[in-house]
C-alpha cells in the first residue's frame, strides 16, 4: 500500500499556510478513499505552484494507485529531484518500479528509504517482498526479520517471513510465523492460505484442510483457497470432494489452469478419463506452457489406450521442460507401446547415462523392459522412491506387541479387481490356514465393480476398501488392526501407494509379486522370489532381504477354466497351415533386439507366422513395417483380439510355441500358456523381470526351454519348429508335468507363503533383524 506521509510546508508564510492547510485537506480526502476530490486539489496545487514537491509525489501515489505505474515513477521521480529527503517518496517509487517488474530500480529505491530512515520497517518489508520474487529466499528473510525488529505486531511480515522461510526448505518455522501472523489478525486470509499450504508441505493433510476452510471462511470469493482446498482433498483420497473445490475455484475465477489441471486429476481419480481429458485441455488452452497439465493429459491418454497422442503430449512437455522429473522416461514408455522404435537406442542410452549421474530421468517400471542391468535398475529404484516415497515419522515407532494365537497378514493392493495379479492369487487367499492365520485384504482399486469380488472378499477375514482413504489414515489403520507382516502387492506399479508403508504400517513389510525388482526403499524388509529370480550372487542389487520360495515364487490359480471352444485357425486370422510361433505378452515388452530375432525364425521356418496381442492400431502399424524393413512379409504377422480369459486360453491351443520377450518375460503370460499346454521358450536375462519365465519352466520340470543367450534361443526356436518330434515330446512332457510338479500346485504354494511369513514373524519375534530366509522343499 503507498504511502501519503505528512507533509509540512515552511511555517510562517499565510501563503505557505493556506497551501499547507489545502494539502492537507487533500490528504485527508485521499487518506478517506476520495482519490479523485484529492486528485483534483493537488492538480490545483501544481498549477499554483508547478514545482511543488509534496503535490506531485501525492499525484504519483494517486497514480499507482489507479495503475498507472509509468506516470507514477515520473511524477514520484519529479518530486524526489525537487527534494530527495523524504524516505516515503523513495519507497512510492520503489512500489511503481515493482508493478513495472522493474527489480532493481525498485531495490535501489526501498534502499535509498533504508538510508534516509534506517528504522523504515516497510522500507524493509517491501524489499523482502521483491527478493522474494527474485528467488532470493535467505535475502528476503533478513529483510522481513528487520522489519518485525522494528515493528513487532507486523502481522504482513510474520506471513511473508513464512514464505521466505518455505522457500528455505524451513517448513516447521515457516508454520511458526503463519501462526503468528494469524495471532495477530485473526481475520488473515491469507496467512491461513499460507499455513494450509506448508501444512501440505508436512503432510499433515487434515491440518491444512481446516487452513483452507478457514481461508475461505474469510474470503469465499478466493479461487486461490478453493483450488489449494481441493487438492488437499486429492491427497486425502476424496475426489468427489476435491471436484466440488475445483468447480468453485473454476467458477469464480474460470481463467485459472491450475484449477482445471487438478479438476483433471480429479476426474482421473473417479475413473472419468474422458472428462480429465477436456479439463487438462481447459488448463493448457489457458496456459500453452503449463507442463504438469501436457504431461497428465500423456498420462491420461496412455490409460485411454491412446499412446500415439500421448507421445504428442509429452514431446510438447519435454519442449517446454526438458529436466522434468521422470518425464524422459514416461516418454519412452509411450513410444514403446506404439512399438516406435526409431529413437529406442537413443533413448536407452540417454537413461542409462542419466541414471548412472543420479538424475531422475525415469521411473522404475518402464526400464524393466529396456534395461537388463539390476545395478541400474536399483539405482534407478533408489532415486525414485527417495523423491516420490522418503520414509515418513509422522507415526510413532510401533512397540513390540504380545504374541497372538494367529499371525495377521494385511495384503494391500490397487490390483483386487479383474486384474492378472488377481486371478493368479484368488485361490491362494482362498486356501490360507485360518487357524494359523489371520488375512486383511487393504483394496485401494479403482473400481469397485468387478468379476472377481464377491470371490477375493469371501477369501480374506476381512476386506477393507482404502480407496478414500489417505495413506498415513490406512497406515494407522493397520496399525489399529495389529497387522503383523503388511505385504505391498503394487510396488512401482500402476497405482501404487508405497506411502502406506513409508510411515509403517506393520512391524514387518514384504514386496510380493507385482514389481519384478527392487524399490530401494529401506522400509521394505523383505522381497518375495525365488533362486532363479534372484540367484545368491545377485543378492547385491537388492535393498531388500530375500525369502526364498523353494520352486517358482509366481502363484497360479489351479481353478482357472479353459473354454471348451475349439477355434479354427481361419476364423483367429491365421493360415490354414504352418508353423505359429506365438507371443501374447503386451507389445511394449518388444524390444528390435528380440523382434530381428523373431523376423530371423520367420526368414528361417519356411511358411511359419508370428501371431502376437493387437495392444494398439499404431503399435500393429509398426511392427509391420519393422517387419517389411527386415523383408519378411507383413502378412505374416498375426494379431489377436482381446476375448474373455477362458476363451483366450483355449485359443493358445493353435499355437506351436509361444516365443518369450527380453528383458522383460513373460509373467502371469507364460503361466497361462503353459496352463494351456503351449510350451514356452525364454532367454534368461540379468534381472528379475527377465527371469521369470525361467523361474516357472524350472518350476514345471522343463528347464531345456530356457536358453542362456539370445543365439542359442533363436537355435532353440529353430529346432522346435523344424524338429515335429522335438516338439510332439516337450509338449508331451508339458502335458505330464502340468499338474505333478509344484508350478500349478496352489495348496503346496501357500504352505510355502505360509513357511515364509511364519520365518519372517519368529525373527521378528526374537528380536532378530531381517535377513535373508530360503524355505525348504516339503
Amino acid at each position: 500500500m503507498p504511502e501519503t506521509g505528512d507533509t509540512q510546508l515552511q511555517a510562517g508564510d499565510p501563503a505557505a499556510a493556506a497551501l499547507q492547510a489545502r494539502l492537507d485537506q487533500a490528504m485527508g480526502l485521499h487518506r478517506q478513499g476520495k482519490i479523485a476530490e484529492a486528485e483534483r486539489i493537488y492538480r490545483d496545487i501544481l498549477r499554483d505552484q508547478p514545482n511543488n514537491s509534496a503535490a506531485l509525489h501525492l499525484l504519483g501515489v494517486i497514480a499507482l494507485q489507479t495503475r498507472h505505474s509509468e506516470r507514477a515513477v515520473e511524477l514520484i521521480g519529479q518530486a524526489i529531484a525537487l527534494d530527495p529527503g523524504h524516505p516515503e517518496a523513495h519507497l512510492n517509487r520503489g512500489l511503481a518500479f515493482r508493478s513495472l517488474n522493474r527489480a532493481g530500480d525498485a531495490l535501489a529505491s526501498f534502499a535509498k528509504a533504508i538510508e534516509l530512515n534506517p528504522d523504515y520497517a516497510e522500507a524493509h518489508f517491501n524489499r523482502g517482498l521483491v527478493l522474494g520474487e527474485l528467488k532470493r529466499p535467505a535475502e528476503a528473510l533478513a529483510s522481513y526479520s528487520r522489519a518485525i525488529e522494528l515493528k513487532p505486531d507486523y502481522a504482513e511480515a510474520y506471513c511473508n517471513r513464512g514464505l521466505a522461510l518455505q522457500n528455505l526448505k524451513r517448513p516447521e518455522d515457516a508454520l511458526a510465523n503463519y501462526d503468528k501472523a494469524i495471532a495477530l489478525k485473526r481475520d488473515f486470509s491469507r496467512a491461513h492460505f499460507n499455513r494450509g499450504n506448508v501444512l501440505q508441505d508436512l503432510k499433515r493433510l487434515k491440518d491444512a484442510l481446516a487452513s483452507f476452510d478457514n481461508a475461505i471462511e474469510l474470503r469465499p470469493d478466493d479461487a486461490d483457497s478453493h483450488c489449494n482446498r481441493g487438492d488437499t482433498l486429492l491427497r486425502l483420497r476424496r475426489s468427489e470432494d476435491a471436484l466440488k473445490s475445483f468447480d468453485t475455484a473454476i467458477a469464480l475465477r474460470p481463467e485459472l489452469a491450475l484449477a482445471h489441471n487438478n479438476r483433471g486429476i480429479a476426474l482421473n481419480e473417479l475413473n472419468r478419463r474422458e472428462e480429465a481429458l477436456a479439463s487438462y485441455d481447459k488448463a493448457i488452452a489457458l496456459n500453452s506452457g503449463f507442463v504438469l497439465a501436457h504431461i497428465n493429459r500423456g498420462d491420461t491418454l496412455l490409460r485411454l489406450k491412446r499412446p500415439e497422442e500421448a507421445v504428442h503430449s509429452l514431446q510438447r512437455a519435454i519442449a517446454l521442460k526438458p529436466d522434468h522429473d521422470f518425464l524422459h522416461g514416461e516418454l519412452a514408455r509411450a513410444r514403446m507401446a506404439l512399438c516406435d522404435w526409431k529413437t529406442f537406442d537413443a533413448d536407452v542410452n540417454h537413461q542409462i547415462q542419466a541414471i548412472g549421474r543420479g538424475e531422475k530421468v525415469s521411473e522404475p517400471f518402464p526400464l524393466l523392459a529396456t534395461i537388463d542391468s539390476p545395478e541400474l535398475q536399483k539405482k534407478a529404484a533408489g532415486i525414485y522412491g527417495l523423491a516420490k516415497f522418503p520414509p515418513n515419522d509422522a507415526l510413532p515407532k510401533i512397540a513390540r506387541r504380545q504374541r497372538k494365537k494367529k499371525i495377521r497378514l494385511g495384503y494391500f493392493s490397487a490390483d483386487f479387481r479383474d486384474h492378472p495379479g488377481a486371478y493368479s492369487m484368488v485361490e491362494m487367499f482362498e486356501l490360507n490356514d485360518r487357524s494359523a492365520f489371520e488375512t486383511v485384504g487393504f483394496s485401494f482399486s479403482p473400481s469397485d465393480t468387478y468379476e472377481l469380488k464377491s470371490r477375493l472378499q469371501a477369501a480374506f477375514d476381512k476386506f477393507v476398501d482404502v480407496r478414500f482413504r489417505d495413506d498415513l489414515e490406512v497406515a494407522q489403520l493397520a496399525r489399529e488392526m495389529e497387522i503383523d507382516i503388511a505385504i505391498d502387492r503394487n510396488g512401482f506399479t500402476t497405482y501404487c501407494r508405497p506411502n502406506i508403508f513409508a510411515s509403517r504400517a506393520a512391524p514387518l513389510q514384504v514386496s510380493y509379486k507385482a514389481y519384478p525388482g527392487t524399490m530401494a526403499l529401506d522400509y521394505i524388509d523383505y522381497l518375495i522370489a525365488d533362486s532363479v529370480v534372484i540367484p545368491p550372487e545377485h543378492r547385491c542389487h537388492y535393498s531388500e532381504k530375500i525369502v526364498y520360495l523353494p520352486n517358482s515364487y509366481q502363484v497360479y490359480d489351479s481353478k482357472r477354466e479353459i473354454s471348451g471352444r475349439s477355434f479354427t485357425r481361419d476364423e483367429l486370422g491365421l493360415p490354414p497351415k504352418g508353423f505359429v510361433f506365438c507371443c501374447f505378452n503386451n507389445n511394449n515388452k518388444i524390444t528390435p533386439a528380440i523382434f530381428d530375432c523373431w523376423m530371423r525364425l520367420l526368414e528361417e521356418v519356411d511358411d511359419s507366422v508370428l501371431w502376437l496381442l493387437e495392444n494398439n492400431a499404431t503399435a500393429t502399424a509398426n511392427l509391420r513395417r519393422e517387419a517389411r524393413a527386415r523383408n519378411i512379409d507383413p502378412g505374416r504377422l498375426v494379431f489377436a483380439d482381446w476375448m474373455n480369459l477362458s476363451d483366450h486360453l483355449a485359443r493358445h491351443r493353435l499355437a506351436d510355441l509361444f516365443i518369450d520377450t527380453l528383458p522383460y518375460n513373460a509373467h502371469t503370460t507364460a503361466s497361462d500358456a503353459l496352463w494351456a499346454g503351449l510350451p514356452v521358450l525364454t532367454c534368461l536375462g540379468e534381472t528379475f523381470a527377465g527371469r521369470v519365465a525361467a523361474s516357472l519352466l524350472h518350476a514345471i520340470g522343463l528347464p531345456e526351454l530356457v536358453a542362456t543367450t539370445l543365439q542359442a534361443y533363436e537355435q532353440m526356436a529353430v529346432e522346435l519348429a523344424t524338429q515335429p518330434r522335438k516338439l510332439a515330446a516337450i509338449k508331451s512332457k508339458l502335458a505330464d508335468n502340468r499338474l505333478t510338479t509344484p508350478l500349478f500346485d496352489t495348496r503346496l504354494y501357500t504352505r510355502h507363503i505360509e513357511a515364509a511369513c511364519i520365518a519372517m514373524f519368529e525373527r521378528y519375534q526374537a528380536g532378530l533383524p531381517p535377513d535373508h530366509i530360503v524355505i525348504p522343499k516339503s
